[in-house]
C-alpha cells in the first residue's frame, strides 16, 4: 500500500468551492499533510443532467434530445443553456480577471468542438450508409466529460490561485492522439506526478477504448475513482458528500435520532446501492473490496468527523441492524399466466430480456408457481414502454403494474431470531400494509414493500425499534 489517499468528490460539494478548499483540502483525512491526496471530482450539481439527461426524472438533456430528434433546433438551444449554467459557475467563482478569461477560454473551446462533432455527426448520419445508433454511446460519453473537466479545470486552478500546488489531471481523452484502455489512460496520467508535492485533481470521466458508460452509466466517476485507487496502491479511499451515511434519513426520523453508522463493510454498501442510495457502485467497490482497501464516507460540512468506514472484513460485534434505507416511486410489475406453471424459467428468462432492452434496475423480485414480479426503479416513461412490449410478448397473460415504495433494514450481521418478527410487528403497529417481504439466507437485510403513502411511517417505525437505543451511538443488537 503506498501512503496517500485517493478521494472523490460529489457534485453537491464541489458546488460550494470555499468547504471543499477550507473542509476538505485544508483538513486531510488522514494526517496533517495537504498532499499525498489524490482528488477525483464530479461535475458541479445539476451540469450533467442538463449534458445528458435528469437522472430522476428522466427530462431530456442535451443527449437525449440529440438521441430522440437530432434535429439542431431541439438539441442546441439545450446546448446554449448548459453553456450558459457552466459560465454562470465561473462568474460565481472567479473575479473579473486573467483567471475568468481563462477559465472561460477553456470552456468556451470544449464546448465549441463537441457542437461540432454534433453537426458534423448529423450531417454525415443524413447519409444511407450511416446509422446514428451506432455512434450514439460515443457521443454520450463525449458530453458526460465535459462536465467534470469544467469541474476539475476551475478546481485545480482556484487551489492554485489559493497557494496549492494542484496540477490538473485530464482523463478525458479529449483529443487524445490514441485509445488506450482505463487503466493504461490512469497509468500513463499519473506516471510523473509527484504526491508528495503535488496535489491531482482528476476528472471522474476517464475515456477508455470500451467505454465507461456502456457499463456503469452515472456511476462512472465512481469506478475511475476505484480503479486510480486500486491502481495506485492507495491506503485508503474517501468519498467526500453532503452527508453523513446515517442510520435513516436525518429528514424523515428526525436530526436528533439519525447517527452515522461509523463502520460497515461492502456488503451493507452493496445493499444501499441497490435501493438507490448512492454509497459507491457495487462494481467500484469490488476493486476495493478485492485489493483490500478501505472506504471512508464523510460529510463536506463536517471535516471533524471521521465518518463512516467500510471494509471487506468488518462484522458488527453482535446481530443487529445498522440503517434503515428504502426508495419510494417504484413501480411492481406483475405477471401472471396460469402456463407459467412449471415452466416458469421461459417466462423468467423473456421478461428480463425485456426488462433489459430498457436497462429497467431491478430492486427485486417475487417468483411463486404462475406469477413473477418484478420491482422496477424506472420512470413513467420507461414503465409505460416496457408494459407495451410485455402486452406484446405475453398476450395470453396478465399484466398488472402499481407504485409502490420499498423499505429494507440492513446491517453486516442480522442473523438473530427475532428480528423479522420484530420488524413485522413495528410497521404493523403503525397500521402499515405489507405489500410483500423478502429476506435470503445471507440475512444482511430485510425488505418491506408498502403503499408509497406509507413510506415515511414504515420507516420511522424501523428506525425506532430496531436502531434507536438510550446511549444513542449504535445500532440496537437485538441478541443481548
Amino acid at each position: 500500500m503506498g501512503q496517500h489517499t485517493v478521494e472523490k468528490i460529489g457534485g453537491t460539494s464541489m458546488s460550494d468551492y470555499r468547504s471543499v478548499r477550507d473542509n476538505i483540502i485544508f483538513k486531510p483525512t488522514l494526517a496533517n499533510n495537504m498532499y499525498q491526496r489524490i482528488f477525483v471530482v464530479s461535475a458541479y450539481a445539476g451540469i450533467t443532467d442538463k449534458l445528458l439527461e435528469h437522472k430522476k426524472t428522466g427530462d431530456a438533456g442535451v443527449f437525449a434530445l440529440f438521441a430522440q430528434e437530432r434535429k439542431q433546433n431541439n438539441w442546441f438551444p439545450a446546448l446554449q443553456d448548459v453553456r450558459n449554467a457552466m459560465l454562470a459557475i465561473n462568474h460565481s467563482l472567479f473575479e473579473v480577471g486573467e483567471l475568468r478569461h481563462k477559465a472561460d477560454a477553456f470552456l468556451n473551446s470544449r464546448l465549441k468542438e463537441a457542437q461540432e462533432c454534433l453537426e458534423d455527426l448529423h450531417r454525415l448520419c443524413q447519409h444511407g450508409h450511416f446509422s446514428i445508433s451506432e455512434h450514439l454511446a460515443t457521443v454520450r460519453e463525449m458530453l458526460a466529460s465535459l462536465g467534470e473537466a469544467h469541474s476539475a479545470w476551475n478546481t485545480a486552478h482556484l487551489l492554485q490561485r489559493d497557494g496549492v500546488n494542484a496540477v490538473f489531471v485530464d482523463l478525458t481523452g479529449w483529443n487524445s492522439p490514441s485509445h488506450m484502455s482505463l487503466d493504461e489512460r490512469i497509468l500513463d496520467a499519473f506516471k510523473d506526478i509527484d504526491l508528495s508535492k503535488e496535489l491531482p485533481i482528476a476528472t471522474g470521466y476517464a475515456h477508455s477504448e470500451t467505454g465507461l458508460m456502456s457499463t456503469f452509466d452515472r456511476g462512472y466517476s465512481e469506478m475511475t475513482f476505484s480503479r486510480i485507487a486500486v491502481l495506485t496502491k492507495a491506503h485508503e479511499a474517501v468519498i467526500h458528500k453532503e452527508f453523513h451515511l446515517s442510520s435513516a434519513d436525518p429528514r424523515l426520523v428526525g436530526e436528533s435520532k439519525a447517527v452515522p453508522i461509523g463502520r460497515t463493510n461492502y456488503d451493507v454498501a452493496d445493499q444501499l446501492a441497490n435501493l438507490g442510495m448512492e454509497a459507491i457502485h457495487p462494481k467500484a467497490a469490488k476493486g476495493l473490496r478485492q485489493s483490500d482497501i478501505s472506504l471512508r464516507v464523510k460529510n463536506t460540512f463536517e471535516p471533524e468527523h471521521t465518518g463512516t468506514l467500510i471494509t471487506g472484513d468488518y462484522v458488527s460485534d453482535a446481530p443487529c441492524v445498522e440503517i434503515i434505507a428504502g426508495c419510494r416511486g417504484v413501480f411492481a410489475v406483475e405477471l401472471f399466466d396460469q402456463d407459467m406453471a412449471g415452466d416458469i424459467d421461459k417466462f423468467d428468462v423473456d421478461i428480463l430480456k425485456v426488462l433489459r432492452q430498457f436497462h429497467a434496475h431491478i430492486i427485486a423480485k417475487d417468483i411463486n408457481a404462475n406469477t413473477i414480479t418484478h420491482y422496477l426503479a424506472i420512470n413513467l416513461k420507461t414503465l409505460k414502454r416496457v408494459m407495451r412490449v410485455l402486452h406484446e410478448r405475453f398476450a395470453d397473460a396478465e399484466i398488472t403494474q402499481r407504485k409502490v415504495a420499498i423499505v429494507s433494514a440492513i446491517g453486516s450481521d442480522m442473523k438473530t431470531t427475532g428480528m423479522l418478527a420484530k420488524a413485522v410487528k413495528a410497521i404493523a403497529e403503525q397500521n402499515v400494509n405489507v405489500l410483500a417481504m423478502h429476506q435470503s439466507m445471507r440475512q444482511v437485510d430485510m425488505q418491506f414493500v408498502v403503499d408509497e403513502e406509507d413510506y415515511e411511517k414504515a420507516i420511522c417505525s424501523l428506525h425506532k425499534e430496531l436502531v434507536e437505543v438510550h446511549n444513542h451511538g449504535r445500532a440496537i443488537c437485538l441478541a443481548s
